[in-house]
C-alpha cells in the first residue's frame, strides 16, 4: 500500500502516517487538519484511529468510551468499523458509547429517530453490549428533560469521560445540535433548531414542516471535555463553513470554531470540503510546490481573477506581488506561462463533444432529471450532431414527488377511464386503496408501495418527455431502477453487486464510445455519489472485455467545476439553452417547488441557466472567446 508520511501539527508529537495516497496535513489553519482525496479516505482514517484505541484499551483490560454522531458523514466510519469487526475480529464488547443528539419529541422506533438510525447502521452489526449504549431520549415528557440531561452528563463522568468524540459539521457551523449562539461551556440540554438546520433535514422528513422544532444535544462543553475529537466534513457544500471554522476567529456564530482551543482535535476532510482553505486554494503561498500543469493553470487562473485582468494581460509584477515568483523561475518566462495556460484553456472549448464521426454514447442520470438539468445543452448538441445517445436513469426518483401531484395523476386516470367507459371494479378498488394510503400516511412517513409506483411512473413519463425535447427518443431511455434506491426512504442501502451488474449489462449491450456520469459531491442525499460508485465499478468489470469508453464527469444542480478543473467546455447557443430549459420544464413534479431542492431554493432551471451563463462569463473575463453559456466537464482520472 502506498503510504504518505506527514509531520504532526505542533500540538501533536512525532510523525503521522496516513494510509491513503494523496493525503496530507493542511497548513495555515488554527486546528490540526488532514485532507484526503476522497470521502472513503476520511472514513477509513477515522475508523482505524478508533480501532487502534479500542485494541489498545482491550489489551489493557480497559473500556473505550466513544461519542458518536449520525448522518451521512460518519457512514463510512461505521461501515469500516463493521468490516474490521467481521473480518479482523475487532472486539466492541468493552466499548461504551454516548450519542451526540436526538430529535425531541421522537419515539425511538420512529423512521427518523437517531436511536433507530444507530442500530440499523452500526449497533446491530457489532458487539457493543446493550447496557453500554447511551442515546438521548426523545420519548420523554418536557418536564423530565432537564433531569435526563443531568443524568446523561453524569453517566459520561461515571464512564470516565469520552476518549474519542466523532463529529460532523452543519452548514451553520453547528456540532451536535449546538446551533449558532451556543455557549462554549454549555452541557447536554434541549435546544431550538435553527431554521437552516431544519431546512437541511427536510428531505429526511419529506418536508420541512415535518421536522421537529427541538432536539436534545450534548453541549459544547461536553464535546470539548472529550480527550480526542475528530471533525469530519465531506463535499463542496461544507467548504465555506470549514474555512470559517479553521481560519476564522472563535465565535459563537460558528460553534465549530470553539474547537480551535481543544488540545487534541483533528479535522478530517475530503478535498471538496477543504477547497476554500487558503493553503489548499493557494498552496504556493505556504510552501514550495511542484509545478504541475494543473497547478500552474490553477495559479494563473487565480491570479487573473485576483488582479481582474485577462490572462494575456498579466505581467511579471502581478506574479511577483502574489507569491508566484517561484513559478516564473521554474516554468517561465512570464510570457510563456501566460500563453501556455491560455492555450490550455482555449483547448477545453469543444463544440463537437462527441467527435466528428457518429458514435454511441450513454448519459447516466442518477435521478430522472439530472440529465437535462446538468448537461441538457450538451445532450441537445450530441443528438443534433448525429450521435446515438442513450440516457440511463439509475433510480426512479419516486420519493421526490409531492402527494398532491400523485393524487392529481390518479384523478386524471380515474376521469380518463370514466370518460371512455373503461372503469372497472378492480380499477376503482385500486384508486380507493391509493387514496387511503396517502390519507392515512402520518406526517414524515414513507409512502405505501402503490403510491411509490404512481410517483415512479410520474417521474418516468417526465423523463421521457424531457429527453425527447433534447432529441433522445423514448426507446433509448433506459430505466435501471437500481436496487440500492428501493427503500422508500431518503437513506439508501449500500451499493451492491446487483446494482453493478445491471449497469455492466447495459454497457456490454450498447458498447458506448463515451459515458457521462454525475461527479458532484454536493448532492444532499449522497445518491449521486452512490450512483457514480456503481458506474465506476461496472466500468472496471467490463474493462476486461474491452469495453473502454471515455468517461466524462458533469456536476449536478448544486455546484460547478472551478475553471482550472474544466477539461471540456461545450458552448451553448441561446436556442440550445432554451431547449434545455424546455426539457427541464417537462419535469413538472420538480418545477416551482421541488420536494428535495437541496441547499439552493432557486428552481432547477434557474440554477442551471445561471450556472452555465456564469461559466461563460468567467471564461470571457479570463480573455477567452465569449459565449452565451457553457456546460463544463472533467475527464475521470480515478477520483471524483
Amino acid at each position: 500500500m502506498n503510504m504518505l508520511v506527514e509531520h504532526a501539527n505542533s500540538r501533536g508529537s512525532g510523525t503521522r502516517v496516513y494510509d491513503e495516497p494523496g493525503a496530507r496535513a493542511v497548513e495555515g489553519v488554527k486546528s490540526p487538519a488532514i485532507m484526503f482525496r476522497t470521502s472513503d479516505g476520511v472514513g477509513r482514517h477515522v475508523a482505524h484511529e478508533v480501532a487502534a484505541l479500542i485494541r489498545e484499551r482491550n489489551a489493557a483490560g480497559k473500556a473505550t468510551v466513544l461519542g458518536l454522531p449520525t448522518g451521512s458523514t460518519p457512514v463510512g466510519v461505521y461501515r469500516e468499523l463493521i468490516r474490521l469487526h467481521r473480518e479482523e475480529g475487532l472486539d466492541f464488547s468493552n466499548v461504551v458509547t454516548f450519542n451526540l443528539d436526538e430529535y425531541w419529541p421522537m419515539k425511538p422506533d420512529s423512521l427518523h429517530s437517531y436511536n433507530r438510525w444507530m442500530r440499523e447502521n452500526f449497533f446491530n452489526h457489532v458487539n457493543v453490549p446493550e447496557a453500554n449504549i447511551h442515546i438521548p431520549r426523545g420519548d420523554i415528557g418536557r418536564i423530565e428533560v432537564e433531569e435526563f440531561c443531568r443524568q446523561y452528563e453524569q453517566a459520561i463522568v461515571d464512564a470516565g469521560g469520552i476518549d474519542i468524540q466523532m463529529l460532523g459539521i452543519g452548514r451553520t457551523g453547528h456540532i451536535g445540535f449546538n446551533e449558532p449562539g451556543s455557549s462554549k461551556s454549555s452541557r447536554t440540554r434541549i435546544i431550538n433548531l435553527d431554521p437552516v438546520t431544519r431546512r437541511d433535514a427536510a428531505s429526511d422528513f419529506f418536508g420541512e414542516e415535518n421536522v421537529p422544532q427541538r432536539a436534545i444535544t450534548m453541549g459544547v462543553g461536553t464535546i470539548l471535555s472529550a480527550r480526542k475529537v475528530f471533525v469530519m466534513a465531506l463535499g463542496e457544500h461544507k467548504a465555506k463553513v470549514i474555512y470559517k471554522s479553521l481560519e476564522g476567529p472563535e465565535t459563537p456564530e460558528i460553534v465549530a470554531s470553539f474547537l480551535q482551543s481543544h488540545e487534541n482535535v483533528e479535522f478530517v476532510l475530503d478535498a471538496a470540503s477543504a477547497a476554500q482553505l487558503t493553503s489548499v486554494k493557494t498552496p504556493w503561498r505556504f510552501e514550495h510546490v511542484e509545478w504541475t500543469p494543473l497547478l500552474e493553470r490553477r495559479a494563473v487562473v487565480w491570479l487573473s481573477q485576483q488582479e481582474k485582468k485577462p490572462i494575456l494581460k498579466l505581467d511579471a509584477r502581478d506574479f511577483h506581488e502574489n507569491h508566484l515568483t517561484d513559478l516564473i523561475h521554474e516554468s517561465g518566462p512570464v510570457e510563456r506561462i501566460r500563453q501556455r495556460v491560455f492555450d490550455d484553456l482555449l483547448g477545453t472549448l469543444c463544440p463537437q463533444p462527441g467527435g466528428q464521426s457518429p458514435t454511441k454514447i450513454i448519459v447516466f442520470s442518477p435521478h430522472p432529471d439530472d440529465d437535462v438539468i446538468s448537461m441538457g445543452g450538451t445532450l441537445c448538441t450530441l443528438c443534433d450532431q448525429g450521435h446515438e445517445v442513450h440516457v440511463a436513469y439509475q433510480t426512479s426518483g419516486n420519493i421526490a414527488v409531492f402527494d398532491h401531484d400523485a393524487l392529481r395523476h390518479v384523478d386524471y386516470v380515474s376521469e380518463f377511464l370514466d370518460l371512455f367507459g373503461l372503469q372497472t371494479p378492480a380499477s376503482m378498488q385500486l384508486e380507493q386503496k391509493i387514496r387511503q394510503q396517502v390519507a392515512q400516511k402520518p406526517p414524515g412517513a414513507c409512502d405505501g408501495p402503490d403510491v411509490l409506483k404512481v410517483k415512479g411512473l410520474i417521474r418516468k413519463t417526465e423523463a421521457v418527455a424531457g429527453a425527447h425535447i433534447a432529441g433522445v427518443p423514448g426507446e433509448r431511455c433506459h430505466f435501471l431502477d437500481l436496487p440500492f434506491y428501493q427503500t422508500g426512504q431518503v437513506h439508501k442501502k449500500p451499493i451492491g453487486q446487483e446494482d453493478v451488474d445491471i449497469i455492466a449489462a447495459l454497457l456490454r449491450e450498447l458498447q458506448p464510445t463515451q459515458v457521462y456520469l454525475a461527479g458532484d459531491l454536493s448532492d444532499p442525499h449522497g445518491t449521486h455519489r452512490m450512483c457514480a460508485e456503481a458506474i465506476l465499478k461496472a466500468l472496471a468489470a467490463v474493462e476486461k472485455e474491452n469495453v473502454t469508453p471515455e468517461v466524462w464527469l458533469y456536476r449536478g444542480a448544486w455546484q460547478e467545476y472551478d475553471p482550472h478543473e474544466i477539461e471540456r467546455a461545450v458552448p451553448l447557443s441561446p436556442e440550445v439553452t432554451l431547449r434545455k430549459k424546455l426539457a427541464i420544464f417537462r419535469h413538472e413534479s420538480q418545477k416551482d417547488a421541488a420536494l428535495f431542492p437541496g441547499h439552493d431554493e432557486r428552481e432547477f432551471w434557474v440554477r442551471a441557466e445561471e450556472r452555465t451563463k456564469n461559466t461563460a462569463r468567467i471564461y470571457n473575463e479570463l480573455g477567452l472567446p465569449e459565449f452565451y453559456a457553457l456546460e463544463a466537464f472533467r475527464r475521470y482520472d480515478g477520483i471524483l
